[in-house]
């Protein structure tokens, strides 16, 4: 039988033995120990050094083949082998994760699902955030929605931050937000998606999703790394729970921020989403309020879309800034916005419409210099966020 392995690219500082920290690794997150005479009885369960090499900067590399029966499909249990307690023994940062394909669990709808479910697949689709994050009442969140969803907003979300308060439960806003959802709807004959932030402890936030689902929600928004993948895991493959997931990247900067410990954006944000049962997947940008290497970016967007994800850059988005997150016809995209939309000088409405105002120009060739432009939503915005 062929064995099947999950192979990590760790990297290390200058001046750390790659070769001595690999193995520590293949065996130590594997194995263990065990005694010369009772090698072969545990050779399919030891991790493989495959290679090492430095980078040009002096930085040690180690490859390591785990094999994939070690592990119980999930995601929980491929952290713990892959990095675990060795985490605790200095600096190290996975730079890659190869997994099997049919490795975990896969979202039910991806892009393609929430293009079908919003019926616009022409264009990118635009995303806004309820603002401010605290303090709305469940009517105040009705009424926004009317406003911006009538002026063609095609998803909205809660604030990650907003967990379920005695204000403003999830259910109290979606009893709220389900009936403007069907008006919008009969008036626009789309189908506008609302991402219900899901709080709380695991078990309760299953049943919790489950209820949701009940009164109307048509989407859950969830912190994996926060609340742990499992929740999405459950939330992808429960059969109460059929709503595409928008996976949020709260916490991804503890795990994947420090250059020398942790891990890449690239599988934090790319790799373990896919597998773990995101359908869209929120990042920050190169050129928002929380950057990112624009590298990094570029080969974490494609590989969600590769993968049939839904990319949704955020943090910083404003209809100025819409070129630099798109290219000519691309339409397998979210694009999200808080401040850039909400906080727009004519309000939330007038922000939707430079949006697509600003998309119409781009797709044409046409400046978005403000002098360039008559006066209306999207001049206002570039005067008021530039480009």
């Amino acid at each position: 039988m062929t064995r099947e392995f999950i192979r990590v690219l760790y990297e290390f500082p200058a001046g750390v033995d790659p070769e001595k920290q690999g193995r520590m690794l293949a065996v130590g997150q594997t194995t263990g120990s065990f005694r010369p005479d009772e090698a072969s009885r545990f050779e399919s369960f030891t991790g493989i050094l495959e290679d090492t090499s430095r980078t040009p900067e002096g930085r040690g590399r180690a490859r390591v083949a785990f094999p994939s029966s070690n592990v119980s499909g999930d995601i929980g249990s491929l952290l713990v082998m892959i990095l675990g307690k060795y985490s605790l023994a200095g600096p190290v940062r996975v730079v890659s994760l190869e997994l099997p394909e049919s490795y975990g669990t896969r979202g039910r709808f991806g892009m393609e699902g929430i293009q079908e479910r919003t019926g616009v697949r022409d264009r990118p689709l635009f995303m806004g955030i309820f603002k401010p994050a605290l303090g709305l009442a469940p009517e105040d969140f009705a009424r926004i929605l009317r406003e911006v969803g009538m002026a063609g907003l095609d998803l909205i979300k809660d604030d990650e931050i907003l967990p379920d308060t005695p204000s403003s439960t999830a259910l109290s806003r979606i009893r709220a937000c389900r009936p403007v959802l069907d008006e919008i709807r009969r008036a626009t004959g789309r189908e506008m998606l609302y991402a219900v932030t899901l709080s709380g402890r695991a078990d309760r936030m299953i049943d919790q999703a489950c209820r949701l689902r009940d009164a109307g929600a048509n989407a859950y928004l969830v912190s994996p790394i926060a609340c742990g993948f499992s929740v999405m895991e459950t939330l992808a493959s429960h059969p109460d729970t059929k709503l595409p997931v928008f996976a949020h990247p709260a916490m991804a900067g503890a795990l994947g921020g420090p250059p020398d410990y942790g891990f890449d954006y690239r599988v934090l944000l790319g790799t373990l989403m896919i597998h773990g049962g995101a359908d869209a997947v929120l990042y920050p940008t190169a050129a928002g309020s929380l950057p990112i290497d624009p590298e990094t970016e570029r080969d974490l967007r494609e590989n969600l879309v590769a993968s049939g994800l839904a990319p949704v850059p955020s943090a910083g988005l404003h209809p100025g800034a819409l070129p630099r997150f798109l290219a000519p016809g691309e339409n397998r995209i979210i694009l999200n916005a808080g401040t850039g939309l909400m906080d727009h000088p004519g309000g939330p409405a007038a922000g939707v419409r430079a949006f697509h105002e600003a998309l119409l120009r781009f797709r044409a060739g046409e400046s978005l210099a403000p002098e360039s432009l008559p006066e209306g939503p999207l001049r206002q915005a570039l005067w008021k966020w530039g480009r």
